[in-house]
């Protein structure tokens, strides 16, 4: 098959031919016909995560059919049109039992403890509890988009945020996981302030429903979340960091009202978040992460997207052959643009639908 491989970190990646996976007991191997480029992956290719060793394939937000089935599946057969969460979940832990997959002891992640997605075929392991059907008539790269960071953001706002109606949640950071963010809590009744820096990604969170646009661009300190305060009149009741860095973190838990709720989304960097501990005791606000979506978890979403309650592929900017996926993996170092890129392994570039 071919695939994007590297074989150092930062070091620009090449597609190359490389042996077909086999698929693992209980796990199957998926025929990739779409696959979303994330952040994330951009941290595992810069040596972020210590799971990863090379040579590597990365990619985690993927949407395909299933190639070949391996031993002990009961629910899957090849052909069958599917996506999965970035967390593969074993089954069978402790967290699994009490139905926390997402955050599984012993989970497995395409793109980041094995070869992911940026390829033509991908394992996936545990399929019958990992693997989630896709109707006939979603497109496979609004399915992709789902797999990482609008699943996310959908737990992030509705599970862990426990967002209501009227409330006035606060996105930090519009790329894809904050766009989608944006998009859920408004559809959710919400009251949403988005906050970024680049006009494109304002311009896209007012279309998906935010009532005041924030830029951040040369807000000194404290400016951003004392904007947020006047903007939501005494502060946001949830907030998001979905970009995840020291100061978007801080800003976010310092735009909260009392008894507020932050949800960290972006992932950060070790060491370096000073969080104001003072204010979180004082004002009791709670302090929540979110790691993605357990596959059971999916339905809901996905009626919502049926429904067109929710519009994931209105966050599909581009649709790219896997030749175009190493220089643009490399060109997150520069940020990150707005909305989903979508890789197509083995397609020319399309227009996104």
């Amino acid at each position: 098959m071919r695939a994007v491989v590297f074989e150092e970190f930062g070091r620009l990646p090449e597609v190359r031919e490389v042996a077909d996976p086999v698929p693992p007991p209980g796990g199957v191997v998926v025929r990739v016909e779409a696959t979303g480029l994330c952040r994330s992956d951009w941290h595992g290719w810069m040596g972020h995560d210590p799971d990863i060793v090379l040579p590597h394939v990365p990619g985690h937000e993927l949407a395909g059919t299933v190639a070949e089935v391996g031993s002990g599946v009961v629910n899957w057969r090849p052909g069958d049109r599917v996506t999965v969460p970035f967390v593969c979940a074993c089954g069978r832990c402790a967290a699994c039992a009490r139905g926390d997959q997402q955050v599984c002891e012993r989970q497995q992640q395409p793109g980041f403890t094995h070869w992911g997605s940026f390829a033509e075929l991908v394992p996936v392991h545990h399929a019958d509890t990992n693997l989630v059907a896709l109707p006939d008539d979603m497109p496979y790269a609004t399915a992709a988009a789902l797999g990482c960071r609008f699943a996310t953001a959908y737990r992030a706002v509705v599970a862990q945020g426990r967002v209501r109606s009227g409330e006035w949640v606060a996105v930090h950071g519009c790329g894809g996981v904050g766009l989608s963010a944006v998009m859920i809590a408004a559809a959710a009744g919400a009251r949403v302030v988005a906050v970024d820096v680049t006009p494109q990604a304002l311009e896209l969170a007012r279309r998906f429903g935010a009532a005041v646009c924030l830029d951040a661009t040369g807000l000194p300190g404290d400016g951003v979340a004392e904007a947020v305060r006047e903007a939501t009149g005494g502060g946001a009741h949830l907030s998001l960091d979905a970009l995840g860095s020291a100061a978007t973190c801080a800003a976010s838990v310092a735009g909260l009202r009392r008894r507020g709720r932050h949800v960290q989304v972006g992932l950060l960097p070790a060491g370096g978040v000073t969080v104001p501990m003072d204010r979180v005791l004082a004002w009791e606000l709670e302090l929540l992460g979110s790691h993605g979506m357990a596959a059971h978890a999916y339905p809901e979403m996905m009626r919502q997207v049926a429904a067109d309650t929710l519009r994931p592929d209105l966050l599909v900017g581009s649709v790219i052959p896997l030749a175009a996926a190493p220089a643009a993996l490399a060109a997150m170092s520069d940020g990150s643009g707005p909305g989903i890129t979508v890789i197509a392994p083995g397609r020319d570039a399309a227009p996104a639908s």
